[in-house]
């Protein structure tokens, strides 16, 4: 378990339902300091934000299918940051072709979940990221 539960978290999903099972999830965790965007698009200003300001974002959670910014757009635009080269990234993602996989690894993921999941297995899944 992560020992700093006040470690900033991003969630960024179009779906309002599931960025609510997300931040849930994280919640009952014990995580506190949790934000939200509805998009690729919205999530990256407050990336680049959280930079400026030096309040740097600990862990992204992100979809995958979004209309503005895909989560895979959005995910190679944190990696080209030097500050986000290897911040905790995972993608939540309805692909499970082994090349959308390839391509989510290629890009700098640090781990996937494929929908639908269990609060329980997303919470495995964030459990693995911080060891």
């Amino acid at each position: 378990m992560p020992a700093d539960k006040d470690m900033r978290i991003l969630v960024v999903d179009d779906m309002s339902t599931m960025r609510k099972i997300i931040s849930k999830t994280l919640k009952n965790m014990g995580f506190t300091n949790i934000e939200e965007a509805d998009d690729g698009a919205t999530a990256w200003p407050m990336v680049e934000k959280s930079i400026e300001f030096k309040q740097p974002y600990h862990f992204i959670i992100s979809d995958w299918n979004m209309p503005k910014m895909t989560g895979i757009d959005f995910l190679k635009k944190v990696r080209e940051t030097s500050e986000y080269k290897k911040l905790p990234f995972l993608m939540v993602t309805a692909e499970a072709e082994q090349k959308n996989v390839i391509t989510a690894v290629q890009a700098g993921v640090s781990n996937y979940i494929v929908k639908p999941f269990t609060p329980d297995s997303l919470a495995e899944k964030i459990k693995k990221l911080f060891p």
